[in-house]
């Protein structure tokens, strides 16, 4: 009697006949050219050319026939894969709930669809399952990329349609050949404060009508799924700051590793998990999601973005699944990077895109974190990006204190070592930080100022820094050095052009008695009779933001990347006691330079043309300055007056 073949769950859609190929090139050209429309009709052609092209290639088990937007229907059917555990891509069952038209913008509709089986119903839809392929009767219909909420494990996903995938193919070849503008455009995006910074990662409202049909309340809405942000080698405390910095991009922070690299590395296949790496080596941060399609070398992930960057350049690994963790808040895959196996091109918003082969270049650090009881050295590379190097390297030297075994809060905190800048001059770091009584980490002084000086590199106007190599190094001191500016006098009022007076400085130490320092100046030979000076005794950032408030508007109108590099380079210190010696003469700015005792006729010319001028005219010029190192961190300011006779 025959008996009926039972029916066996595939991977992918059933193998057709070796050679088959389905998706025909006149569809494809078709398709193309409806995503694009319009002047990029040309740009989508080439495109849709290259993936038939790429596709017939592929062994007949991995092509797929596309299903377009106006052939989803409710109750169609479908499969999904990712990997729960391993390496192992599993399916999981699906039904079509509806069609969500322009839900997250015009021409971006989104297909709802409920999950089945046992193990989704049972961890709700997994942050890292984003990009999981979706079949619908046999073909490819698009990317799980949305879910409801995180206080929820009804198994209800939004799939981005594979149309939209493919846009991120598109916009990588109309940007190819744009590389310089994106990088000028990427440095001024940096001068924007954060709080104008406005995430790609939105979220849709869902009609009411079909959140009620689900059994959803009138105001849900769908979101990009979560995306893991793998840590590994960083405490706790830096994971949380980092954490927060990136949670608007649905970000959700766990700590992981790194796997070895495999040769079949970069064998990856629709429903595997990749990484895209933003710090390797001895600490690593790398975030990862699921393959949605392969064309060629060509990997479409994710089913939406991970910032938004548009071009971009990061490291593509392999991603390793240790398990998937089942939470009533957010359930997460737990994913080691694996291999480096390639380059992230496009960060867009319905999918990110990478090519399998070289990677790009990463930036060395080197940090090197010291106590009494001896010295640790981190070396990591950390991507070249203007918005996220700051933030990373931040981080990175953050964790460097706090995860040291010999570190305490209390401590002194010494910071030295410079930025290599391909054709300038060496970015140099050198300053000390006292702890505070703030509830506040002491490393966050440290990382901060780091941030600030990585911003204003990144920020320029002028040209892109291409950094070529970063060392720090953090000396910790077991005591609280610090002290107040309380009073200042001279030895005497009066004076002569040229001669020298001494200066008295009673400083106020932490928990300690009081001490006096004594600078010697000189006052100019040139110094005008019957004048009155003015003797300024403060610490360094003092100076420091009159000098930023005097060039309000010049700096940022400097010559080149150069210049800004001496600014920063001749920033006081605030572990020195600074004396400046101030004439009541006005003082030209221009660019970088200070120019003293402006003849009345060039004042005149400049209030002429001052809206016009990269200068600015100050009310008095410096006619000395003086400094002597503290070993502690200085802090206030005061003035007396002297009269040249």
């Amino acid at each position: 009697m025959f008996k009926p073949r039972p029916k066996v769950a595939t991977v992918f859609p059933p193998v057709r006949p070796r050679g088959y190929f389905p998706f025909r090139k006149q569809n494809a050209l078709e398709m193309a050219a409806v995503v694009m429309g319009g002047a990029f009709v040309r740009v989508a052609l080439v495109v849709a050319a290259l993936i038939v092209a790429a596709a017939s290639s592929l062994p007949a088990q991995q092509t797929t026939e596309i299903l377009r937007l106006n052939e989803i229907k409710p109750g169609m059917k479908g499969v999904a894969y990712t990997i729960f555990a391993g390496d192992t891509i599993e399916p999981f069952e699906l039904e079509v709930i509806g069609v969500l038209p322009n839900l997250l913008g015009p021409k971006q509709s989104i297909i709802l669809v409920q999950l089945k089986g046992a193990k989704v119903e049972h961890t709700g839809v997994v942050a890292g399952m984003s990009g999981s392929p979706v079949y619908i009767e046999g073909k490819l219909a698009g990317a799980l990329s949305l879910k409801f909420g995180i206080f929820t494990k009804e198994p209800l996903a939004g799939v981005t349609p594979i149309e939209n995938v493919m846009e991120a193919g598109a916009g990588a070849a109309a940007t190819a050949t744009v590389r310089e503008e994106k990088d000028n455009a990427e440095a001024q995006r940096t001068q924007r404060s954060a709080e104008e910074e406005i995430p790609m990662a939105g979220a849709g409202a869902v009609p009411a009508g079909v959140a009620e049909r689900v059994g959803l309340s009138s105001g849900a809405y769908l979101e990009p799924i979560e995306t893991p942000l793998v840590f590994a080698g960083f405490h706790r405390a830096a994971v949380e700051r980092f954490q927060n910095a990136l949670a608007p991009y649905g970000m959700v922070a766990v700590q992981g590793g790194t796997a070895e690299a495999k040769a079949d590395d970069g064998e990856v296949k629709p429903g595997d998990m990749v990484s895209m790496v933003l710090v390797k080596g001895d600490l690593s941060i790398q975030a990862s999601c699921t393959v949605t399609m392969r064309v060629g070398d060509t990997l479409y992930v994710c089913g939406h973005p991970i910032f938004g960057f548009g071009p971009v350049e990061m490291p593509l690994a392999r991603g390793r699944v240790l398990t998937t963790l089942s939470s009533d808040l957010n359930s997460v895959k737990i994913v080691n990077a694996g291999g480096v196996i390639g380059t992230v091109t496009q960060d867009r918003l319905t999918a990110v895109t990478g090519r399998i082969g070289a990677a790009p270049r990463m930036i060395p650090v080197e940090l090197t974190f010291a106590t009494p009881a001896g010295e640790k050295t981190y070396r990591f590379e950390i991507i070249d990006h203007a918005k996220l190097t700051p933030l990373l390297v931040a981080n990175t030297i953050f964790n460097g204190v706090v995860s040291t075994p010999a570190y305490r809060e209390g401590t002194t905190l010494r910071l030295t070592g410079g930025i290599e800048i391909a054709g300038h001059t060496r970015v140099n770091l050198d300053n000390l930080f006292a702890p505070t009584d703030q509830f506040i980490p002491d490393g966050v002084f440290v990382a901060g100022t780091v941030q600030g000086t990585f911003s204003r590199i990144y920020g320029n106007g002028y040209e892109r820094a291409k950094i070529e190599v970063i060392t720090l190094r953090v000396e910790s001191i077991p005591e609280r050095r610090s002290a107040t500016i309380e009073s200042a006098w001279t030895d005497r009022n009066e004076v002569l052009p040229g001669e020298t007076l001494n200066v008295k400085v009673l400083l106020r130490p932490w928990r300690g008695p009081a001490v006096v320092k004594e600078l010697a100046i000189t006052v100019p030979p040139q110094a005008p009779r019957n004048t009155t000076l003015r003797v300024m005794v403060s610490d360094g950032p003092t100076l420091n933001r009159m000098a930023q408030l005097q060039t309000f508007g010049v700096a940022g109108r400097l010559g080149s990347l150069e210049q800004l590099i001496g600014l920063i380079n001749r920033e006081r210190r605030n572990s020195r006691l600074y004396v400046t010696l101030l004439v009541p003469n006005p003082t030209l700015l221009v660019e970088d330079k200070e120019l003293p005792n402006v003849p009345i006729s060039e004042m005149n010319l400049l209030d002429q043309r001052r809206g016009s001028t990269g200068s600015l005219l100050l009310r008095e010029s410096t006619a000395g300055e003086w400094s002597a190192a503290m070993e502690m961190v200085i802090s206030g300011q005061q003035s007396v007056t002297i009269r040249v006779r």
